[in-house]
């Protein structure tokens, strides 16, 4: 899978520049001009080397891709600003070794150069705008999808290499968004820079069209089971969660029986002064017991409630969000793929539609540069695919953290609820402290 090109990626449908389709004056290729690749500025020469062997294949292997950076995305208490009051973000790289303060149009002015930088790669999507009067709840899933986000782009081989990636991540200013589209705009996209960008349709398969078709519904079919497992998932750590919060009642239940007097009201607990009957003062020494001992297991049921709240966090933790980090993967290559169907091939027929209004040379030279484009775009999509291959093994983590998740959870519990059994004999005690476990109905005393 990794040291070798997988099977060409299906038809993923190429990237092609994603908004450079309303930006035709900016975008050489929209506006018909020429690509002359000799006067192609290269803005950095140790990344644009020209890979040995075939450079269409990759060999990174999902360690490797992980080791390159985590970042945390935390969310920042206090809310700033005079009269709007926003969300802001500190956003923790450990490659860079840097913490900054990011608000979330931050982010979205980073994911546009991303597009405009690297139209034919898998720009993972940003979660959606605060709606308004949003919960916390919406807040914490919106600071989990970004904290997703910026580590898929951190990780991804040539974003991880670009300037844009470091000042977002390292960069303390105050118009961090000015910086980023100075950083971005100053070059063109990764067509204009990449020294094989020209040469792309020699690396690629005979059949490459093909195999991005099969590519394409694998990944597809992938996506689609994992979903479903992912629904799975979220319901699993639901159940642990909701499983906590009946304990721990369960327990609390236990507690407020314990304050009851004997024909007692909850209201009254212990300053109730209304005389015993004759009948429930015979057994106040059963009573008092009685009370003390669920008082005691009102302390255990806490602690089960406690532990199937650990269960819970970390199934979402270890499970759920690295499930919900795939599903993010899988969805950046299927909007690869439209923009590729929407983007090169809806502006190849637009340059031929002009055919009878541009001068013939004006127009050779906009189709091949069209043309050269597409073939770059199948050559990043097939590289695109292989690193879809190369997260592949996240499964068996994803398992595998399941797998723990459940037996450290069982285990724990059953350690308390091992604990909790003896204590029961105490709500039976008989005379002397003779265990007298309750009978059942067809043990009961004959009524003559």
């Amino acid at each position: 899978m990794t040291g070798r090109a997988m099977d060409p990626l299906p038809a993923a449908a190429v990237v092609s520049s994603t908004e450079a389709e309303a930006d035709e004056e900016a975008d050489p290729l929209a506006a018909g001009s020429p690509v002359q690749v000799t006067d192609r500025r290269d803005p950095d020469p140790s990344r644009m080397q020209m890979p040995q062997g075939n450079p269409l294949l990759l060999s990174y292997t999902l360690q490797e891709l992980l080791a390159r950076d985590t970042v945390q995305v935390e969310l920042i208490p206090e809310k700033k600003g005079l009269f709007l009051k926003h969300v802001e973000y500190e956003v923790s790289s450990q490659r860079f070794k840097s913490s900054v303060y990011r608000r979330y149009n931050d982010f979205v002015v980073f994911h546009e150069m991303l597009l405009h930088k690297f139209p034919y790669r898998m720009v993972p999507a940003l979660p959606p705008k605060r709606v308004l009067g949003a919960d916390r709840e919406f807040i914490e899933g919106r600071r989990r999808a970004l904290k997703r986000f910026i580590n898929l782009v951190a990780r991804h081989p040539p974003f991880s290499e670009d300037t844009i990636l470091k000042l977002f991540l390292s960069f303390s200013g105050s118009d961090v968004q000015n910086k980023l589209k100075e950083a971005a705009q100053c070059v063109g996209d990764e067509f204009m820079n990449y020294k094989l960008a020209t040469r792309a349709k020699d690396f690629l398969p005979s059949d490459i069209q093909t195999q991005f078709a099969v590519s394409r519904e694998l990944i597809r079919n992938i996506y689609n089971s994992f979903y479903k497992l992912r629904d799975r998932a979220e319901r699993i750590a639901s159940r642990a969660i909701d499983n906590a919060a009946d304990l721990l009642i369960f327990g609390k239940e236990l507690r407020q029986v314990a304050f009851f007097r004997v024909c007692g009201d909850v209201s009254a607990l212990g300053s109730d002064t209304t005389p015993l009957p004759s009948w429930a003062a015979l057994h106040l020494s059963t009573w008092g017991s009685l009370k003390q001992a669920l008082k005691g297991l009102s302390v255990e049921f806490a602690l089960l409630a406690d532990k199937a709240a650990q269960q819970g966090k970390q199934e979402e933790n270890d499970v759920v969000e690295k499930l919900n980090l795939f599903l993010d993967l899988l969805q950046s290559y299927k909007d690869l793929c439209e923009r590729h169907e929407k983007g090169v091939l809806h502006k190849h027929q637009r340059a031929l539609h002009k055919d009878g209004l541009m001068k013939r040379q004006a127009q050779e030279n906009m189709i091949q540069t069209m043309e050269l484009r597409n073939y770059f775009s199948l050559y990043c999509l097939h590289q695109e695919t292989q690193l879809i291959h190369a997260y592949l093994p996240l499964t068996s983590h994803i398992l595998g953290a399941f797998v723990n998740s459940q037996i450290q959870g069982h285990k724990e519990m059953g350690k308390v609820w091992d604990d909790l059994k003896p204590k029961l004999s105490c709500l039976f005690a008989g005379p002397h402290n003779a265990l007298t476990p309750p009978r059942s109905p067809q043990d009961g005393v004959c009524p003559h």
